[in-house]
Formats: structure tokens, sequence, C-alpha cells
């Protein structure tokens, strides 16, 4: 498979822009590891698992969960089961930490603003973001740019979770371009870059994570330090 970066092809056409949304393009003003002190503080709990075992787990019920407060439910269920709790004291949790989490308290990333404002009109514009549609959305209008972006696939609620194939696709398929004339931007090498290049997109990963993988499979077409230099990225690069 080519892709528009390719050294085998000469600089190629990029023809449509896609995003990652948690920590590419927006953040929380309070990070799941302030509202998760709290959430144990307010039930009066010694803290049962950290927001580290609550982000590996997280994907585990992406894909069975219709919404963020019946996905966040089942996984601190499951993570105070696998500690020797009681499930009912996760899902208790689950519903305090919902009741001081809100989902469009985001700010953007560095660059977020500016590029997008460089990036309209000059391409479709999309997310391919992993979560629950409702959370997902609320973030978008956290941030006033749901209507910035021609498509949104909600990964493991629309399709399977990334990095698998298909919401890279529905995403260009909605948007009218192949793959392989496309460009997609995430921080994580395990879900974004990994995911992107299966398919044949063009992937750029962004901030200060480094792809591990001694295989190569989840090395980035390109890196940048901040959403700010991909406007430059792409007249340099691919002449737009």
């Amino acid at each position: 498979m080519t892709r528009a970066g390719d050294a085998e092809t000469g600089v190629g056409t990029v023809r449509a822009v896609l995003f990652d949304l948690d920590g590419t393009l927006c953040r929380y003003r309070r990070s799941p590891g302030e509202v998760l002190a709290v959430a144990f503080e307010r039930e009066g709990v010694d803290p049962v698992f950290t927001v580290e075992a609550y982000r590996e787990a997280f994907d585990r019920f992406a894909e069975d969960a219709d919404r963020m407060a019946d996905l966040r439910e089942r996984c601190f269920a499951a993570l105070c089961a696998d500690r020797g709790h009681d499930p009912e004291l996760g899902r208790t949790l689950a519903r305090t930490f919902a009741d001081e989490r809100d989902q469009t308290d985001v700010v953007p990333t560095p660059g977020a603003e500016e590029t997008l404002d460089s990036l309209a009109g000059r391409y479709p514009l999309g997310v391919v973001t992993n979560g629950p549609r409702d959370a997902q959305l609320a973030k978008l209008d956290g941030l006033g740019r749901r209507e910035a972006f021609d498509v949104v696939v909600c990964a493991g609620d629309d399709t399977p979770a990334k990095p698998a194939p298909a919401p890279f696709e529905r995403a260009c398929a909605t948007v009218g371009v192949d793959p392989d004339s496309a460009l997609f931007v995430g921080d994580s090498p395990e879900t974004d870059v990994v995911g992107a290049n299966a398919v044949g997109l063009v992937s750029v990963l962004v901030g200060e994570r480094d792809a591990t993988d001694p295989s190569g499979v989840a090395a980035p077409d390109h890196r940048l330090s901040s959403l700010a230099d991909l406007p430059t990225l792409l007249s340099a690069r691919y002449g737009h």
C-alpha cells in the first residue's frame, strides 16, 4: 500500500485532514486524576485504583457502552472487583466522578485553534476519536468547534475502537477521499499512528511521545511538537 507521503511516489496530494480529539485538539481543564481524587474523598474511601489503571481499562469497555456514564460505571466496577472490592463501590465512585466531571469543560491544546482556522476552507476536516458519542460531542461543543468538522467518528461507539481500520475508513468515505489522500494527526502511537498507518493515511504524531514499537510499525510519517506546525508541514511537504 502506498500513501500520499511514500518515498516511492514522491510528494503526494493531501485532500483531507483528520484529527484525534483527546490530547490532540483538547484537554480537560481538570485532569481525570484530579476528579478521581475528589470522588474518592467524597465517598470517604482510600484510593482503590489509580488514574493510570482507569486509562488502561477504558478501551476494554468502550465498544459495549452506549454512553460515557455507562462506560465509566462498567470500568470502575471492574477495577474495584479486580482489587477485591465490591463492584457496587465502583459504580458509586463512577456516579460521584460524573457529578464532578463536565464534559464541556475543555481547553484547546496549544496551536489547535490557529491550525483549525488556517485549514478551514482548504481541506475537508474530520475527527476520529475513541469514546462515547455523547461525551466526545460535548467536548467539541465546549471548544465551540463542532461545526468546523465535516465528519466526527466516535470509535468504540460508531465503529470498533482505534486502532481498528473501520473508523479511519468511515471518516475518509464520508468526506469522499481515499485513505491514501488523507492525513491523520494524533498523540498516541498505539492507537493513532498504528491505525492510520494500517489504512494508508499519512500519519502525524504530535507532542512529545515516542513511537516505541521495535518493529517500526508505529513509526509516524511525521512528528510535530505542536499542532501550530501543521500548516507549515502541509505547505512545505504537500504543496498546500
